[in-house]
């Protein structure tokens, strides 16, 4: 299923050096239209980027933990304008840092309670991470990791700011739980991954699905070559028992798999012949939530633009839905940064994608 405008388009960035590799794939709202390897999974292993080779996906988690919540809203389990406090008694008499330097922080109440729907949209005023998330994100229960972010004060004012947060989803995650009675991982994997045929997307790669990770890679201090790093978010071995999922950035899964999560959105929360969502959740999901005086425009879990919503990882990768062209675009390299020009070969790569 090779396109040749698209191995046009991206292999000369590739022969240039400026990414080691990328997993390419268009698809509409019912079948994968193409899919193209480029490059090295493996540099120093000559291991070439396969079709079904495995990738971090990172923060594209995020709308897939926001399908999930908003499953549970359907059901009339979680109210999305409903405080924390409602489901997660943690979070009652939350206070918000309005000061704060080495040596002092002035802390008073907010204006009001952070809500459900704040946690999709970043405007919870959490922050990325807390102290006991270190060193690797992964490394706490997440019923703990959501405790720590309810005994440390708010960084703005809930709904005044967007405020990228990776805290503010992984609540979403553990309120998921709390609705549904059963751990994140496993209403993941029942009401999503088993009946959409997720074969490769998992907190917890097996020994085989390791294997088929590729590793991620950056220009070296002479910028020069690239070479091989580390996901410096995540415990290794990545097989290892003890690590724990992070619904706001800790799947790995495949180009296909990815494809069949944007099927589920292209067709407003139906695909072949399953309701995952009602249509009008769908909607919800992919307008603006941000108030109009606020720059960044943000959905529930979804980035909307004007003729696209989707999502971007860590390491360069992302996933875009164009409901009026039937188009989806993945895009799965592993890069924590580029050589030359291998930055541009994303655009490069939907430009001839979208003349598909």
């Amino acid at each position: 299923m090779n396109n040749p405008a698209i191995r046009a388009a991206v292999q000369p960035f590739i022969d240039r050096g400026g990414l080691a590799g990328v997993v390419a794939l268009v698809a509409d709202r019912e079948r994968i239209l193409s899919i193209d390897a480029f490059g090295w999974a493996d540099i120093e292993a000559k291991k070439p980027m396969q079709p079904d080779t495995m990738a971090w996906i990172a923060s594209q988690t995020k709308p897939i933990t926001a399908m999930l919540l908003m499953m549970v809203v359907d059901e009339g389990l979680i109210d999305l304008d409903a405080p924390l406090e409602t489901y997660l008694p943690e979070f009652k008499d939350q206070w918000v840092a309005v000061e704060a330097d080495e040596e002092h922080m002035l802390l008073r109440k907010p204006h009001r309670p952070a809500t459900v729907r704040d946690t999709l949209s970043h405007l919870s005023g959490m922050g990325f991470a807390t102290a006991l998330e270190t060193p690797t994100l992964d490394g706490l229960p997440l019923a703990v990791a959501v405790r720590s972010y309810a005994m440390t004060p708010l960084q703005t004012e809930p709904g005044t700011r967007y405020s990228y947060s990776n805290e503010g989803i992984n609540v979403a995650g553990r309120l998921v739980e709390m609705a549904s009675g059963m751990p994140y991982e496993r209403f993941l994997e029942e009401r999503l991954a088993k009946p959409l045929n997720l074969s490769d997307t998992t907190f917890f790669p097996t020994a085989a699905q390791a294997a088929r990770i590729a590793r991620a890679y950056r220009p070296n201090e002479a910028g020069t070559a690239l070479e091989a790093v580390e996901i410096s978010q995540l415990t290794y071995p990545l097989t290892a028992s003890g690590r724990y999922p992070m619904p706001a950035g800790g799947l790995f899964s495949t180009a296909a798999d990815c494809a069949r999560i944007c099927q589920v959105a292209l067709n407003q929360g139906e695909f072949e012949g399953r309701r995952y969502l009602k249509q009008a959740t769908h909607q919800e999901m992919t307008r603006r939530q941000t108030p109009l005086d606020i720059p960044e425009i943000c959905g529930l879990g979804w980035h909307p633009a004007a003729d696209h919503y989707g999502h971007g990882g860590a390491f360069a990768s992302g996933m875009w839905i164009y409901p009026d062209r039937n188009h989806i675009l993945v895009w799965l390299p592993q890069a924590a940064g580029f050589l030359h020009d291998g930055a541009q070969a994303l655009d490069a790569f939907k430009a001839a994608a979208l003349q598909c």
